[in-house]
Order: C-alpha cells, then sequence, then structure tokens
C-alpha cells in the first residue's frame, strides 16, 4: 500500500473507540497519531535502512548499452560467493542514467526450477516509465546456468531503470541459495514486536490511548503490506526472514489502494456520525458507499463499457 493509503486507513480506525473521539472533540491529537505511526515503517525503511545498507558487490554498466551477459556474471559471481559464504552477499544493481530524463532499462528473470536466469535489455526510459522509440538495442536476452539451486519467491522479473537500483541478498540455505528482493526493506522495521513496543513506550509517557493509536497505526501497516507478496518480518527480532504476504496485489496497484482510501473515509464518517448525539446516516447508505469501488471496478472490466480499442490506443498514445 502507499504512504497516504496507510495514514488515512489508520486515521479511520482510531475514531472506531468512543473515547477517542470524546477527546479528540476536546482537541487531542490522538487520531493524528495513528496516521502518523502507519507511515512511520516505510519512512524508517527508505529515509533509514535503505541508507544504512552496505553491499558487498555492485554492477555498475561501464557505457550503453550494458553488456547483459557482464549483468548476468555478476549475478553468478554473486551466488558462487553466497554458496561459500556463512553470511549474505549482498548486491547491488546500479542505475544507467543517460541524461535529465533518460535511463536505461535492463531486467533480470530468475527461473527457480529451471535454475537459470535471463538478462534482458530494454529501451531508453523517461522517468516516467515511457520507452523512447527505437532505443531498443539489437541482441537479445542471455540466459545463463545458475551455480546453484535458489530459492526466490517474489516477482520472477526484476525490473532496473530509474533513480538508484535494488539490491538483493543472497544467503546459503542448505545446499540452495536464498535469494531476497530489497533485502532493507520489510524487515525490522515491519515487526509486529516492534509495534507493540512503541505502543508501550508511548503509553508509558503519555498514557494508555495515545500508546494504542500508536500501536494500532504501526500495525495496521504492517497487516496490509502482508496483502501484498512480499510480506514483512513479523516477529524481528525472534525472526530473521521476511514471512511471504498473501499476493493479492502490488503496493503500488491503484485499484486496491482507492479501495482501501475510499472504505477508510467512509468508515471515517461513520464513525463520526455514529457517536454523534444524533446521527443522521443510515446503514443502507453506508453500504451503498461502500460498494462504490467494487462496483467501479466491475464497470471496468465490462466489455459492453469499455472503449473501442483503436480509442484506447489514441488514448495511451
Amino acid at each position: 500500500m502507499k504512504g497516504f493509503t496507510h495514514f488515512v486507513s489508520a486515521l479511520a480506525a482510531a475514531p472506531c473507540f468512543p473515547e477517542v473521539v470524546r477527546a479528540a472533540a476536546g482537541g487531542a491529537v490522538w487520531p493524528a497519531l495513528a496516521g502518523i505511526a502507519a507511515m512511520l515503517p516505510d519512512v524508517l525503511d527508505f529515509r533509514l535502512a535503505r541508507w544504512l545498507e552496505q553491499p558487498d558487490r555492485a554492477f555498475d554498466a561501464d557505457g550503453d548499452p550494458p553488456d547483459p551477459a557482464a549483468i548476468a556474471q555478476a549475478v553468478v559471481e554473486a551466488i558462487a560467493a553466497a554458496r561459500e559464504s556463512p553470511r549474505p552477499i549482498r548486491l547491488m544493481l546500479h542505475t544507467l542514467r543517460l541524461g535529465p530524463d533518460a535511463w536505461r532499462r535492463y531486467s533480470l528473470r530468475f527461473d527457480p526450477p529451471g535454475g537459470t536466469l535471463t538478462v534482458t535489455v530494454g529501451p531508453v526510459v523517461t522517468t516516467g516509465g515511457r520507452p523512447y522509440p527505437g532505443t531498443l538495442p539489437e541482441g537479445g536476452p542471455v540466459r545463463v546456468s545458475l551455480p546453484a539451486p535458489i530459492r526466490y519467491d517474489y516477482d520472477p522479473e526484476i525490473t532496473v531503470d530509474i533513480f538508484s537500483g535494488p539490491s538483493l541478498a543472497f544467503e546459503r540455505e542448505g545446499e540452495a541459495v536464498r535469494v531476497t528482493f530489497l533485502p532493507w526493506h520489510r524487515a525490522w522495521s515491519h515487526s509486529l514486536l516492534l509495534a507493540a513496543g512503541m505502543g508501550l513506550g508511548v503509553g508509558g509517557i503519555w498514557g494508555f490511548w495515545p500508546g494504542l493509536m500508536v500501536a494500532l497505526g504501526y500495525t495496521l501497516h504492517i497487516l496490509e503490506d502482508q496483502l501484498g507478496r512480499m510480506g514483512s518480518n513479523l516477529f524481528w527480532p525472534l525472526t530473521r526472514r521476511r514471512i511471504r504476504g498473501l499476493g493479492w496485489f502490488h503496493s503500488g496497484d491503484p485499484w486496491p489502494n482507492f479501495a482501501v482510501v475510499w472504505t477508510s473515509v467512509v468508515l471515517l464518517l461513520w464513525n463520526l456520525d455514529r457517536h454523534a448525539a444524533a446521527p443522521h446516516l443510515s446503514g443502507g447508505l453506508i453500504l451503498a458507499l461502500l460498494a462504490v469501488p467494487f462496483l467501479l471496478r466491475r464497470s471496468a472490466r465490462h466489455p459492453s463499457l469499455r472503449l473501442p480499442e483503436e480509442l484506447e490506443e489514441s488514448e495511451e498514445g
């Protein structure tokens, strides 16, 4: 989920408690604490953990277009080193910037059952991800055999294009090597035990309800992230690895984010109304509002309500 989605959902959950509504009417900022806490796990990741990471190896292209065989060789060497190492080996895949708004795209596709890696060099793209026509290099993808069986349970294809590139961690696991995408993300910061600890800490300083709001917002963020595929290290420091998510969608998918934000706003209005002296919103209206995202999604998929193909192409172009 996006940061704004986490914030709104936690803000909507806070008024489920009548005490929080009454305190907010008197000027307390308890609901805001929940929203801020819901954004904190990703703030810790992207503002702290990401920059504290120390890669052991890096791929940095010598020129454009990059050699796909060289990219594949960097990954193969990292896996071979991890097979012999008692600790994880981290590889940074750097991006290749060609201008103010031009980046060379390349991708890696792992095939654990086949024990292979395929590297493809793609077109030059804008910062928004739009390819420049005529920039696809000659030559096809390069496929190599991996030096050890791998265990990899994230998206099969990793795309490297804009801003800073991703890192991969390779760690020996029996006779195989586990591949972890973005090892600094959703690790210690996305722990339910950390959420409980922060709630207890805030509660010990400012009281029960502020502590509960912090624990609530932080926990909601973690649970919402588990709906995706990457998962989180839910019980750090007792565990070392992320627990795989349900895989229902990606964090950046627009429809799930819209549905959660819409539902959160409806629930926020309903909670505030039901705690008022004279409620005005009926249960039927609330249910109708909650159904809006699903009706919109269904109508978008209905063939009779879609644009003709030629119009869709003109809209995209």
